[in-house]
């Protein structure tokens, strides 16, 4: 029954832009002490297991790492790492951020990598 639920919310949701992604709340919100170049290698090393490697464009004063679906390239996730004094911010924001049953790839690489 809850997979039916998940499926259908899936279906539902259709494939969300970038933007879309950004305005919704951030799954994760941290400060790590890599700058932001070593933040994304650490990142595409650790999601590279489970999901194609992410798009990475320059961003504002740092990166932003667009993460694709599993099953398609539309975007599921959108990693921003900003440089700050002594290391970076990170914040995650998932296409899916609301709904309890999703994928914990994302945010399981995006916390492996905080400590540096």
């Amino acid at each position: 029954m809850k997979l039916a639920l998940v499926v259908l919310a899936l279906a539902l949701t259709g494939c969300a832009t970038v933007e879309d992604i950004e305005h919704s709340p951030a799954t994760l919100n941290v400060i790590s002490g890599k700058n932001p170049q070593k933040y994304a290698d650490c990142f595409v090393g650790k999601i590279g297991d489970s999901r194609e490697p992410p798009i990475i464009e320059r961003h504002h004063d740092g990166l932003r790492l667009i993460v694709a679906q599993k099953l398609n390239s539309a975007p599921a996730a959108v990693v921003d790492v900003e440089k700050r004094s002594g290391g970076s911010t990170i914040k995650v924001y998932e296409r899916l951020s609301n709904l309890p049953v999703r994928f914990r790839d994302v945010q399981e690489s995006a916390e492996a990598c905080i400590s540096g």
